[in-house]
């Protein structure tokens, strides 16, 4: 739980040119981790390069998306990344939403909680037989693994197979998460309240339902970053975390977030302006009330605070990113004020 070593990740960003610079800068800020997003590239070659440079920090998918790919492709990469990184890898694995599955990835969405279960079984069955020395034995319901001629097997791992990790918001994905995976890692687009009447309550029922504690699996809270250390920074933070809510907000899955704080009224309409292109539209009708209750918002000090306040008592370790020009000075002094808050 939270404490002067709770372990901080920030996101490592660039491109093919720039991965291994930036993973050594960013370790320098005093990190313990770094995690990639799927987004304009590849989720796992960054951490290739980053594992390659020696950096002595954790490396993790956050998230690679499950569906596009087959469970033994996910457990080959991670089985790769836990070897090069000597055990500090962790495999995030998400859902995305049906529009970006089924039109952009062009695979299978439905039904996405079950699907993911099954892809995280397989996951684990696959490598959980290379260290035993077997054949795979999963039939799931949308993915069966029962064959492993040795020409494919890598055989134990010498630090062991990799946690897996789910990301997650919804009380259904959340629960599914805290039954069967490794780790929960709690969605940015979050805010206290939701967290305490729909995220707490669902990883408990998951707990219950796989006849787990809390010790078997690590949450991790991840946290959007509003930090400015003077009003011109503030502005640019400010300016960069309003589009990325408008961007979340629009999406119906995320609705349940605005509920919680009475804001659900927005979502279609945000919907629908992102469906006509209207971003900076978007970006106007979120609120500085909505940055600071979403995200956090204030100098490096106060976000510090404001973290170690929401996800204290819940997580296990910390994951933030700040979607707006800043200098890895910026995120240096976020983690330090993450860790004197901390104590």
């Amino acid at each position: 739980m939270a404490g002067a070593h709770w372990p901080i990740e920030v996101q490592l960003t660039g491109g093919p040119d720039s991965w291994g610079d930036r993973a050594r800068a960013l370790a320098a800020t005093g990190v313990d981790g770094l995690f990639t997003f799927e987004g304009q590239h590849d989720v796992f070659f960054p951490l290739v390069v980053a594992a390659a440079t020696g950096c002595d920090v954790d490396l993790s998918t956050n998230v690679a998306i499950a569906f596009p790919r087959s469970p033994i492709h996910l457990a080959h990469a991670a089985w790769d990344l836990q070897r090069l990184t000597a055990g500090r890898f962790r495999l995030g694995l998400g859902s995305q939403v049906r529009a970006q599955i089924e039109r952009r990835y062009g695979a299978a969405f439905d039904p996405p909680v079950p699907r993911l279960r099954d892809h995280v079984l397989a996951v684990k069955e696959i490598l959980a037989a290379w260290e035993e020395g077997r054949r795979p034995d999963h039939r799931g319901p949308y993915t069966t693994h029962t064959l492993m001629t040795p020409n494919f097997d890598p055989g134990p791992n010498p630090f062991g197979p990799p946690p897996i990790l789910v990301g997650a918001l919804g009380p259904r994905m959340t629960a599914m998460a805290a039954e069967v995976a490794d780790g929960v890692l709690v969605m940015p687009f979050n805010s206290a309240r939701h967290l305490a009447t729909r995220t707490v309550p669902a990883i408990e029922r998951g707990l219950d339902r796989g006849g787990r504690d809390r010790t078997a699996i690590e949450v991790v809270g991840e946290v959007i970053v509003a930090g400015g250390r003077d009003d011109a920074e503030q502005q640019v933070a400010d300016a960069g975390v309003r589009w990325l809510l408008a961007f979340y907000g629009s999406t119906p899955s995320y609705r349940p977030v605005l509920d919680a704080e009475g804001w659900g009224d927005l979502q279609p309409t945000l919907n629908v302006l992102s469906k006509q292109g209207e971003w900076p539209k978007m970006a106007d009708l979120i609120t500085d009330e909505m940055i600071g209750t979403i995200a956090v918002r204030g100098t490096p000090a106060a976000c510090g605070r404001e973290i170690v306040a929401r996800f204290g008592r819940l997580a296990d370790r910390i994951s933030f990113y700040l979607p707006f020009a800043h200098g890895d000075d910026l995120i240096a002094e976020v983690v330090a004020g993450i860790r004197a808050a901390a104590g």
